[in-house]
């Protein structure tokens, strides 16, 4: 089934306030927006999101024809895990360094060509979100290029709960928490402009220290391809394979 199949029903939203958090009731449905700190046991279904740029960078592999990536738990785990598929990719956050093949910047993956290759990531919050939730049954990567995609997968994922994991800033990224308000609401049909969403991303600490050069391993287009809403058509979902946590597109591409 393709992501255009998919189809799901559209429920009234009412938002209350918790401490530090936001939590929105749906009908039959909560969401919670959450830190990786924050997760005290395994949601039923979690959304990690990371747009600044892990999950942008993600989107981006699989577009240039990755067909997996592995999600590692720390620097020397995907240097081993290279070390043993001399095929397999390496990429991380900063500038680029021996024995990693890519660095996490949307910009200068788009000219990759990763055809059919797996690509084993590690980067400072993205995969750790991930990897903080790798007993839930369903886990979903997201970040705004493929936000629509993401709505529409949980859109026919009948669930009670769904937890949103704030990857950035120890759940306080404001790039991440705008995106994860919009695919909430998005998921539940509810029409939205995006731009106030965007807007938020757009003026976050994040995008910030990528324009003015502060963070490593970037380049001049990396913000402006973050907030490149649903430039993809495909969700990104996350399982463990043989130990390993993968992220594939869902549908396949």
């Amino acid at each position: 089934m393709g992501i255009d199949e998919f189809a799901g029903p559209v429920v009234a939203l009412k938002s209350r306030s918790l401490p530090g958090r936001t939590c929105a009731t749906i009908t039959g449905m909560d969401t919670h927006f959450l830190g990786i700190a924050d997760l005290a046991e395994a949601p039923p279904v979690a959304v990690v999101v990371d747009v600044m740029r892990a999950f942008t960078v993600a989107a981006w592999a699989f577009a240039q024809g990755a067909e997996k990536i592995v999600l590692a738990g720390s620097l020397d785990e995907a240097l081993a895990l290279k070390a043993s598929h001399p095929d397999w990719l390496a990429l991380k956050d900063g500038p680029p360094t021996p024995g990693f093949d890519l660095v996490n910047s949307p910009g200068l993956l788009r000219s990759a060509d990763l055809g059919g290759r797996t690509v084993v990531q590690k980067t400072t919050a993205g995969t750790v979100g991930v990897l903080a939730v790798k007993e839930t049954p369903l886990v979903l990567c997201a970040s705004f290029v493929v936000a629509e995609a993401t709505a529409r997968l949980l859109r026919t994922h009948e669930s009670d709960s769904v937890t949103f994991v704030v990857t950035g800033e120890d759940g306080e990224a404001e790039e991440d928490l705008a995106c994860a308000q919009y695919i909430a609401r998005r998921a539940i049909g509810a029409e939205t402009d995006a731009a106030e969403f965007l807007h938020r991303a757009r003026t976050s600490r994040a995008a910030a220290e990528l324009t003015e050069g502060v963070r490593q391993g970037t380049h001049p287009d990396d913000v402006a391809l973050c907030l490149e809403l649903d430039a993809f058509p495909f969700a990104m979902v996350a399982g463990s394979e043989d130990s390993l946590m993968v992220l594939r597109p869902y549908p396949s591409i």
